[in-house]
């Protein structure tokens, strides 16, 4: 998706298939998996976004649409040991997951331990598979700007597809600046995920221009309502 793009250029098309549609609340009821699942179907999401063990029930609602279904692995701190991470990947995938949204060890990347970093990735890369998505994310609220720089080429270095913002549960989210950040320092190599507490169109829109092409949000549908009318 061009960075560059005038916000009159990102039609509600567009950025619906940017979405990932989320639900990653510890309280979320069978109910409300149900609905994100039908209405990712709805308004013509990319994707839908949940803990691994809730993989199976939406799979099994958009397992015949487009929809790609998306498990968080070591969420949401990033701490787990890697070999808990590389299972929960392999329960999410044999479960119907299509795509993989790990946290970094953030820990040992501040350590300066970035063998540890880039292992933790490989590790579910790996368990992943070639045909699976997998973004890392490096909560950049807890970074400084040379920390975001190395995490997102560590990143590169572990074959990911996508860096990631952030998880939505730590002290901040996503800012257009850590995202044209993030982009400048993986070029074409990799893509953006922009994520936690985009609400609204206009802040989904500038993380587009910024250099994303994925908007994690459990938003989805305000933000759709709120911009510019369907081209179709």
């Amino acid at each position: 998706m061009n960075d560059t793009l005038a916000n009159a250029d990102i039609t509600s098309e567009i950025m619906a298939k940017a979405i990932d549609h989320t639900v990653l609340k510890p309280d979320a009821r069978h109910s409300d998996l149900d609905i994100l699942a039908q209405e990712a179907m709805t308004h013509g999401f990319g994707a839908v976004c949940v803990n691994s063990c809730h993989v199976k029930r939406v799979y099994d609602i958009l397992k015949d649409s487009h929809v790609h279904v998306c498990a968080v692995v070591g969420f949401p701190l990033g701490a787990a040991h890697t070999k808990v991470k590389v299972c929960e990947a392999e329960a999410a995938i044999e479960d119907g997951a299509m795509e993989l949204d790990m946290v970094l060890n953030i820990g040992a990347l501040k350590s300066g331990d970035f063998k540890t970093a880039q292992t933790d990735i490989q590790a579910v890369r790996h368990a992943a598979g070639p045909n699976r998505i997998l973004k890392v994310i490096i909560e950049t609220c807890l970074l400084t700007e040379k920390e975001k720089m190395l995490a997102c080429k560590i990143a590169m270095s572990a074959d990911a597809n996508f860096v990631k913002t952030s998880t939505g549960f730590s002290s901040g989210g996503a800012s257009a600046e850590d995202v044209r950040l993030m982009k400048q320092t993986v070029g074409d190599a990799l893509q953006v995920k922009a994520s936690g507490g985009i609400k609204d169109w206009d802040t989904a829109a500038a993380m587009i221009r910024a250099g994303a092409s994925r908007i994690g949000t459990s938003s989805g549908v305000t933000i759709l309502k709120n911009g510019p009318k369907s081209s179709g």
